[in-house]
C-alpha cells in the first residue's frame, strides 16, 4: 500500500489531486514546458516506443558533435575551394564545356558572368591547403582539417536547403541528425539536455526549426534553443525557494505521480513528464554554472575573442561548446547567420567570416589543448555553396552570388578525422563536382560513424516502418578517418 509520508493518504483520485493539491500548476506548467522544449532526460529503461535499442555498434572515435552551421551559403570559391581560373576569365561568359555539365536547376548562374573572388588565398600548414584570406587564424589550423570540397544537391532555396543540410530531405519532417544522434546514443549528462543549440547573427534567411526538430521521433530527442547569455531557460530556482525546499516539493510532486501511474497503468507520456521534474531541478544546479563565463581566465576569453565586439557573440557560444562537450552534452549547434550573399559579397563576407574565424580557431585550438578534440567531432558548413557567377546587373563591390547547392565545401576536424587532406573537387569554376561526389546524405552517414553509430541499425518504427536516418541512401565517406 502507498503512503503519502506528509499526510497518510492511502489513494488519491485524479479529481481529489487536483481540487486538494495546494501546490497551484507551477510546476504542471515546468514539466509542460520542458516537454515543449526538448529538455526531457533521455533514457533506455522503459521507453517502449524504442523497439530497437541502438547504438554504439562500433567503437565510437567521437563522444559529442559541434556543428558550426553557417546558414545562408558561404561561397566555396571564396572560402575554401581557391577556383584561379575565375581571375582569368573575369566578366566573360561560362564556356559551353563547363556550362554543359551544370544541372538544370533554377538560379544555377550558368547564364550569368563570371567573377573573380575579391580574396586572395594562401597555402598552410604541412598539408598545403589553401585558405582564404577570410580565415587567416582557421588557416594556422588546417592540418587538422578535413576539408570536402564536393558536397552536392538539387535544392537552391535556403528553407528546405537547410532542412537537407541538416535533417536529409528538403520538407523539413524527419529528425535531425541532432534528434537521431541522442535517439541513438542517449547523452552522457542527467544534468543538461542532450542536444543543444545557439543561434547567432539571425538576420537572412529564418531558422529552420527541422533542423534541431525530433521529426517523428518522441519529442524529448528535439535540441533545446538556449540563449549563449542566459542559458536554459526555466531553470533558475525560484526566489522563494533553496534547494532543500525545492527538493522536498518535489519528492511530494513526484509521490503524487507515481501513485497516479500506478492507477493509470503504463503510460509513456507520463513517466517522460516525472522524469522531466528531475532533469529540470538538476538544471537548477548545473546549468546557471556552465553558462557563467566570468569564471574563465582572461587567457581563455581572449583566444575565443570575447575581448573584440565583432567575434564576442559567437566566441561566447563556440566557448560554451567547449563547456558543454566537457559536461557530456552529446550534440551542440551553432547556427550562425547572414551569410545570404546575393549582393555586395566582398562586404557580407568579409564581415561574416570577421566574426566566427577567431571563436572557430579558438574553439579547435581550446579542445586540442584540453585533449578533447580527439573525442569531439567538429563540422563546419552551410545549406550550400554560391555560384562562381555574379547575379543579376551590379557592378564593382555591388556585385554577388547565388545560391549553389550543385556544389559546395564543408569541413570536418577531431573526432578521429585525418587531417590536412581535401576530399573531392568540383570542376575549374567550381560548378558541380568532378571528383569523389557526395551528398548530405554521406555525410550525415559519416557522422554517425564518427559517433560509433551504423545508419542501417539506428532503426525507429513510425507508421508501421522502421525507419533510418539515411532514408534516402548515404555511404559513410571512409577516408575522412585516420
Amino acid at each position: 500500500m502507498n503512503r503519502n509520508p506528509m499526510n497518510q493518504i492511502e489513494s488519491i483520485s485524479r479529481r481529489d489531486m487536483l481540487q486538494g493539491s495546494t501546490l497551484g500548476f507551477g510546476s504542471i506548467a515546468l514539466a509542460s514546458m520542458l516537454a515543449q522544449d526538448g529538455l526531457l532526460a533521455a533514457t533506455r529503461e522503459g521507453d517502449h516506443t524504442r523497439p530497437h535499442l541502438v547504438g554504439p555498434h562500433l567503437p565510437p572515435r567521437a563522444k559529442s558533435i559541434i556543428f558550426l552551421f553557417m546558414s545562408g551559403g558561404p561561397g566555396q570559391a571564396d572560402t575554401f575551394d581557391p577556383k584561379p581560373l575565375l581571375q582569368d576569365l573575369e566578366g566573360q561568359p561560362v564556356p559551353d564545356q563547363i556550362a554543359v555539365n551544370v544541372p538544370k536547376i533554377p538560379r544555377s548562374g550558368v547564364d550569368s558572368l563570371l567573377m573573380a573572388s575579391p580574396f586572395s588565398f594562401r597555402q598552410y600548414g604541412e598539408s598545403g591547403i589553401p585558405v582564404s584570406e577570410l580565415f587567416p587564424e582557421t588557416g594556422k589550423l588546417v592540418d587538422e582539417l578535413c576539408v570536402i570540397r564536393s558536397l552536392n544537391h538539387r535544392i537552391p532555396v535556403h528553407g528546405p536547403g537547410e532542412c537537407v543540410a541538416l535533417t536529409g530531405t528538403a520538407i523539413g519532417d524527419r529528425p535531425s541528425m541532432g534528434a537521431w544522434l541522442t535517439y541513438g546514443l542517449g547523452s552522457e549528462t542527467k544534468d543538461l539536455p542532450g542536444f543543444l543549440v545557439m543561434l547567432s547573427n539571425t538576420t537572412g534567411p529564418a531558422p529552420q526549426r527541422p533542423g534541431w526538430g525530433p521529426g517523428f521521433l518522441p519529442s524529448r530527442y528535439q535540441g533545446t534553443v538556449v540563449d549563449a547569455s542566459s542559458g536554459v531557460p526555466f531553470t533558475r530556482m525560484p526566489s522563494s525557494y533553496d534547494d532543500h525546499s525545492r527538493r522536498k516539493q518535489l519528492d511530494f510532486i513526484h509521490w503524487m505521480n507515481q501513485t497516479h501511474l500506478a492507477s493509470q497503468g503504463e503510460d509513456t507520456e507520463l513517466e517522460a513528464r516525472i522524469a522531466s521534474y528531475e532533469l529540470g531541478f538538476r538544471m537548477q544546479a548545473s546549468a546557471p554554472e556552465t553558462f557563467d563565463l566570468k569564471t574563465e581566465p582572461e587567457h581563455v576569453r581572449q583566444l575565443y575573442g570575447l575581448d573584440d565586439k565583432a567575434t564576442a557573440e559567437f566566441g561566447s557560444q563556440c566557448l560554451i561548446a567547449r563547456r558543454l562537450v566537457e559536461k557530456g552534452v552529446r550534440c551542440i549547434q551553432l547556427r550562425n547567420g547572414g551569410w545570404d550573399a546575393h549582393g555586395s559579397l566582398e562586404s557580407n563576407h568579409r564581415r561574416q567570416a570577421r566574426g566566427v574565424d577567431r571563436p572557430i580557431a579558438g574553439l579547435l585550438t581550446d579542445l586540442k589543448q584540453r585533449g578533447l578534440l580527439k573525442e569531439t567531432l567538429v563540422v563546419w558548413g552551410g545549406e550550400f555553396g554560391r555560384t562562381p557567377t555574379t547575379e543579376g546587373s551590379a557592378k564593382g563591390a555591388k556585385r554577388g552570388r547565388d545560391h549553389s547547392p550543385a556544389g559546395y565545401t564543408v569541413w570536418l576536424a577531431g573526432g578521429g578525422v585525418k587531417g590536412g587532406q581535401v576530399i573531392g573537387a568540383t570542376d575549374e569554376l567550381g560548378f558541380v563536382p568532378v571528383e569523389r561526389a557526395l551528398s548530405p546524405a554521406d555525410l550525415h552517414a559519416t557522422i554517425l560513424e564518427a559517433l560509433g553509430l551504423d545508419q542501417h541499425k539506428v532503426i525507429y518504427s513510425h507508421n508501421n516502418r522502421d525507419e533510418i536516418p539515411t532514408v534516402f541512401g548515404g555511404e559513410v565517406v571512409r577516408e575522412v578517418f585516420a
